[in-house]
């Protein structure tokens, strides 16, 4: 069930929506700007009905702090006032609201008008989410890496934690498609995906296609012998998978793991970073394929095999 956050000082006012809106939706109500804030933060609304008029920080502040907030700015917020004013409208929109809904309610047209912008909202969901998403293998693209890596960097920069960028390619692959031909390697591209994306599934793990037979991941909080040593154990799984690959010279499928780890600091470049992990990985082929080659935090080579 879609969940909605009315935002009221009113009891009263805010009773009444909820109760329009009870049977469709999971209503949460909060009855201050601040309390508002914290519900939103969670990001699991996809709408806000936002009272104008409320002691302390009222709607219009409180829907800027909400734009400028990256989890709760694609959040549709319609607002509710008695405020029903050309001025006050074009104010509310310019700020980032969808809607106004003017009190006293009336129910068939706070549904309508709730019902339009919620499905407005899933479906940029379902379209945003699409451009982000490699079609072949369904895990993140490219697109979403250099936001996602954005942010993250960020983070790990700001509470000073270990970083490791890792870049993966799957060996000898042109020869496996001219032998086996492209739709066998894109079976070869889908189940390495899912192998590498079976292992990284905490929270604090990334991994995206990064372009043909090339994935990039990133780990957060984990220190370059313990990521070194997980990284082992993916190509190591992606070896067990005993794809046949007469051209190279294991006979199956393969990748080649190249990394680094470090504590970003203030200035640092992730891109900068990421060219590292992309050397690392150029040595492991270098050295054989079918490896793992890491830099620590000293920028001392770490080799498998």
């Amino acid at each position: 069930m879609e969940k909605i956050l009315i935002i009221d000082d009113s009891r009263l006012y805010a009773a009444q929506l909820g109760s329009i809106l009870e049977d469709d939706y999971k209503i949460t109500i909060a009855q201050t700007g601040e309390e508002g804030l914290m519900y939103a933060s969670t990001g699991t609304f996809s709408l806000i009905l936002l009272d104008v008029v409320m002691p302390g920080m009222d709607g219009f502040t409180l829907l800027k702090k909400l734009q400028e907030e990256i989890i709760t700015q694609s959040v549709p917020v319609i607002l509710v006032t008695s405020l029903a004013d050309i001025e006050h409208e074009q104010r509310g929109l310019v700020l980032g609201a969808v809607d106004y809904i003017t009190k006293p309610f009336h129910p068939l047209i706070v549904k309508a008008r709730v019902n339009t912008h919620i499905k407005l909202y899933n479906y940029r969901r379902q379209v945003e989410h699409q451009s982000m998403t490699d079609q072949l293998t369904g895990i993140a693209n490219r697109r979403q890496h250099d936001q996602c890596s954005a942010v993250k960097w960020d983070e790990a920069t700001r509470l000073q934690v270990p970083f490791s960028i890792c870049m993966f390619d799957i060996d000898h692959f042109k020869a496996f498609n001219d032998t086996y031909g492209h739709p066998a390697g894109d079976k070869v591209i889908i189940n390495v995906a899912k192998t590498i994306s079976s292992y990284l599934q905490r929270s604090t793990d990334f991994v995206a296609r990064y372009g043909g037979e090339e994935f990039v991941a990133f780990l957060v909080g984990e220190s370059s012998g313990k990521a070194f040593k997980y990284l082992k154990k993916i190509r190591q799984a992606v070896e067990d998978l005993c794809i046949p690959h007469a051209p190279s010279v294991a006979d199956h499928v393969t990748i080649s793991v190249g990394g680094i780890t470090l504590v970003p600091q203030t200035g640092d470049s992730y891109d900068f970073y990421l060219k590292i992990a992309d050397t690392m990985l150029y040595d492991a082929k270098n050295f054989g394929r079918n490896r793992v080659v890491w830099a620590d935090e000293r920028m001392k080579q770490l080799r498998e095999k």
